[in-house]
Order: C-alpha cells, then structure tokens, then sequence
C-alpha cells in the first residue's frame, strides 16, 4: 500500500506525497488540529464548512468571523475563528449552482507536512465532509490514489492512549 511520507516535509524538493481520496487534515491557523476532508481533484478550490460569517474591518484591511462546525463524528465544539479576506470569488457547486465565496489563506497540515492554501468558507451542511480539499491546495504538493483513505495516518489528536 502506498504511504503520505514521501518528499521534503513542506511538501517541495521532493516527489509529492500519496494521498488517499479521504485523508486527516489540520488548519493550525484556525484552532483545526484535526478534520476529514475529502480530496477532490475534480474540484477547483477548497472548502471548508462555516456558520454565522460575519465581514469586518482591522486595520483598513477586510476580516472575517466565522464559526468552523467540526466533524460530527469527533464530537468537538465548534470554533470561532478570524481570517483576513484574501479574495471574494464564484465558485460552481457540484449542482452547477454559482455562489459568490469569501477566500481566506490558511495553513494546511497533512502528516506535518504544511503549505498555505486558500479556502473557501461556504455552507456544506448536508456534505459528509466539513472540507473538501481541490486541486489548487494539492498541486505540486500531493498526488491522489482513489482507491485508498487515510494514507497519511490518524492525527496525534485523535489517538487513543
């Protein structure tokens, strides 16, 4: 079975990483030290399931505040986090439906392997995922193997002792 723990540890110099279609991932900027996201490269851009956004103003730049709603699964409370806003963008869902999206640029951790990626904050209630991580956040990083999950492990987080 092919393993995550390939190439250099942020994901350059190396041969990119094997991931699963479904994998654990972390969003240490946002208080995320571990969430399932699926891996879509049929996707664009990445997801990530939010509440309550809420635009604001610091320092002459655009903010927002958003709640994270975790995985159901993990049984953990939802996270109120801040991000600046990097971009405003359409973005078709799976249904072909248009919505305009605020991006966020965020650290993404995959086995302590880190790199930035933009993020879009978008209602997925009914998805079984919380995030969804597209082609744009795996590029020259990470290669997808479909017919596996979880290549890079369970986190320390969840780990029972």
């Amino acid at each position: 079975m092919p393993k995550a723990k390939q190439g250099a540890r942020d994901g350059r110099g190396g041969p990119p990483m094997i991931l699963g279609w479904r994998e654990w991932v972390a969003l240490p900027d946002l208080g995320i030290h571990a969430i399932r996201a699926k891996l879509d490269t049929g996707a664009r851009s990445s997801a990530l399931h939010v509440a309550d956004i809420e635009p604001f103003r610091r320092s002459g730049a655009e903010w927002v505040r958003f709640t994270i709603v975790q995985d159901t699964r993990v049984r953990r409370p939802p996270i109120v986090a801040r991000a600046r806003v990097e971009d405003e963008r359409v973005v078709r869902d799976s249904g072909g439906h248009e919505h305009l999206r605020i991006v966020i640029r965020t650290t993404l951790d995959v086995a302590g392997w880190r790199w930035p990626i933009d993020l879009t904050l978008a209602s997925r209630g009914p998805m079984s995922f919380r995030m969804l991580l597209g082609r744009q956040g795996l590029s020259g990083r990470a290669v997808l193997d479909p017919a596996h999950s979880y290549l890079a492990g369970r986190p320390a987080t969840l780990r029972r002792k």
